[in-house]
């Protein structure tokens, strides 16, 4: 049975998309994005609602847990990440492929 076009659309725009995260993951491409608020909110957001909002110059931030991963600087309860950081995530067990660890968090190599 052939696909409709429509199924092959929505496929394709779902590829897309998930090419278009995956090209993010450091944030430097794309406009930051608003993250649930934890107290202050970081340098560069604001407070809207439950959420910090960015502004124009906001930098990737993740949630602070212990010292801040190399390449990022601690803003309240978040790490913000610097000119020289590199995507990172929180660390459960042993980091991914293309990762490594810095404290309580995983790094990108790449």
């Amino acid at each position: 049975m052939k696909p409709s076009s429509y199924a092959c659309r929505r496929a394709l725009v779902g590829a897309l998309l998930g090419a278009l995260a995956f090209l993010n993951v450091g944030g430097a491409a794309f406009a930051q994005q608003a993250i649930l608020r934890n107290g202050s909110c970081p340098s560069g957001y604001h407070a809207s609602g439950n959420y910090c909002a960015p502004g124009a110059q906001a930098r990737p931030v993740i949630e602070r847990n212990g010292s801040c991963p190399s390449g990022y600087s601690a803003s309240g309860d978040y790490c913000l990440m610097g000119a020289n950081g590199r995507p990172a995530i929180h660390r459960v067990g042993s980091c991914p492929s293309g990762y490594s660890a810095s404290g309580a968090y995983c790094v990108s190599t790449r």
